[in-house]
């Protein structure tokens, strides 16, 4: 029985779900889920126990300070992807403008190491026996592989040009490793590293992949076009459903608890998750609203929540899974990208070191735009966060509800029943297949559009077509309610 245990607890709720046959692991203060902070360039812990935010990693400066511009500085940039070893004593953390895989020990939030690879990193994971860590290359045309006992580079698998993230199977044979670039996803043999199989990706722009516990399915996202696909998990590899699951559909992760085996994706432009089956044809069964732009999420070892982070909100949300309803909502650091559930992460201790509190690197003004008249932010398509950056403040813009494939301008006026007179432009954007963007822009905005200006100095954003900026007819202006 003892050997049993401990061969489920490592087992249990990784990067791979746990085994369709494999027990529950319930939830303790032993726990600690992290997600990671693009904007503030942190990693949020929270104890689920409690539903408590304890602090946070700081990794680096925030985005747009100006130490981040010295030729002397270390620290890390766009802290964005997030994976854990399998014995849960380890979290990898890539920052994608640092180009590195920050790894840190869960017990004392320590930095172990930091390897470098090469041109923006976009997510690492653990081989099942912690031998390896896989890290998707994004800006190149390969997994770096590094070892996972002394973190230094071993191996490069070429796999086309913008690898996004790779997952495995669970009895650890294969790496199935999605593109971000191109329409095409590769099965690699995990322990020989040889290509063993392709699959076609509806569109190019893949950010996210899962594989089911049962060992049947592998589902990916398509953040282009809004679809989610799903592949046989063994060969021959065919694509067995794809799903229209709506704009800036982000993340994907598997649940199963006492009602059966479901797919989560998070749906940024409807700011929904999106509740499948996972038959081989897959139904929806349930949506949840959610705050502004949900990105990563991750099951519970006992499959009971599941927890995603608000890139637009700004921290977490708890989701009851057997009810699918928010049943909590917690503050964290800025533009949440990636997040993870690691069961017994602190085995001994209460796991606060070197945690520092989250005060400014929590601090965002939301907003919305939409359709002239629309005045709730149900109603409007567009959510806006302006995240606290010192003097400047970073704007991004979940943008949906366009037309596809066209070009368009975020600015801001002085007069919303007018304007595009005195239009003053932030940033030019093209919309992708499913008429949707996320836009940024970084400037002194926060009294400008959403705080005390008043009279001359107050500006409404407005979004125009790139090519009719100087016509009286808009496309989305700042809600009136704000």
């Amino acid at each position: 029985m003892a050997v049993y245990t401990k061969l489920w607890t490592h087992l249990q709720a990784q990067e791979v779900p746990p085994g369709a046959n494999l027990p529950p692991i319930p939830i303790t203060s032993h726990d600690r889920v992290y997600h990671a902070d693009q904007t503030s360039n942190t990693i949020s812990v929270y104890d689920p126990s409690k539903n408590t935010l304890l602090g946070v990693i700081q990794l680096g400066l925030g985005q747009f300070t100006p130490g981040n511009l010295s030729p002397l500085y270390y620290g890390q940039l766009l802290v964005h992807g997030m994976g854990f070893s399998f014995d849960h004593k380890t979290l990898d953390v890539v920052s994608i403008a640092s180009n590195s895989v920050t790894f840190i020990d869960t017990v004392t939030n320590a930095i172990k190491h930091i390897t470098y690879v090469g041109r923006t990193p976009h997510e690492a994971f653990f081989t099942p026996d912690d031998s390896e860590v896989w890290v998707t290359v994004r800006g190149e045309n390969y997994v770096q592989v590094i070892d996972g006992r002394t973190y230094e580079n071993k191996d490069r698998i070429y796999v086309g040009d913008g690898p996004g993230m790779t997952i495995f199977s669970p009895d650890g044979k294969y790496g199935y490793v999605c593109s971000s670039s191109i329409p095409q996803t590769t099965v690699v043999d995990a322990h020989s590293h040889e290509i063993v199989g392709t699959v076609p990706q509806a569109s190019p722009f893949c950010p996210n992949i899962a594989a089911t516990p049962d060992g049947q399915q592998v589902w990916l996202t398509l953040k282009d076009t809004g679809k989610t696909e799903v592949f046989n998990a063994r060969p021959p590899f065919n694509v067995i459903a794809t799903l229209d699951t709506g704009a800036i559909t982000n993340h994907v992760n598997i649940v199963r608890n006492m009602k059966g085996q479901f797919a989560y994706v998070t749906v940024g432009g409807e700011n929904l998750i999106k509740v499948y089956t996972t038959t081989n044809t897959p139904q929806l069964v349930a949506t949840i609203p959610t705050g502004d732009l949900p990105h990563g999420l991750w099951p519970s070892g006992d499959g009971t929540r599941i927890y995603t982070c608000l890139e637009n909100g700004t921290g977490m949300q708890v989701i009851d899974t057997l009810h699918n309803q928010v049943t909590a909502t917690l503050p964290g650091g800025q533009a949440c990208q990636a997040l993870v559930y690691v069961p017994q992460a602190v085995p001994t201790g209460n796991g606060l070191s070197n945690l520092i509190p989250v005060g400014s690197y929590g601090q965002a003004v939301h907003l919305y735009m939409g359709t002239p008249g629309s005045s709730a932010s149900t109603a409007s398509p567009t959510s806006v966060t302006l995240n606290y950056q010192g003097a400047l403040d970073l704007l991004e813009a979940a943008v949906t509800g366009l037309q596809p494939m066209t070009s368009y301008t975020l600015g801001y006026a002085p007069n919303p029943q007018d304007p595009t007179s005195n239009f003053q432009a932030l940033s030019t954007f093209m919309t992708n297949p499913a008429g949707s963007q996320i836009v940024e822009s970084i400037a002194p905005l926060r009294d400008v559009v959403a705080g005390t200006a008043q009279g001359d100095d107050r500006r409404y954003l407005v979004i125009v077509p790139t090519n009719n900026t100087t016509q009286p007819a808009q496309v989305q202006l700042q809600s009136s309610q704000l």
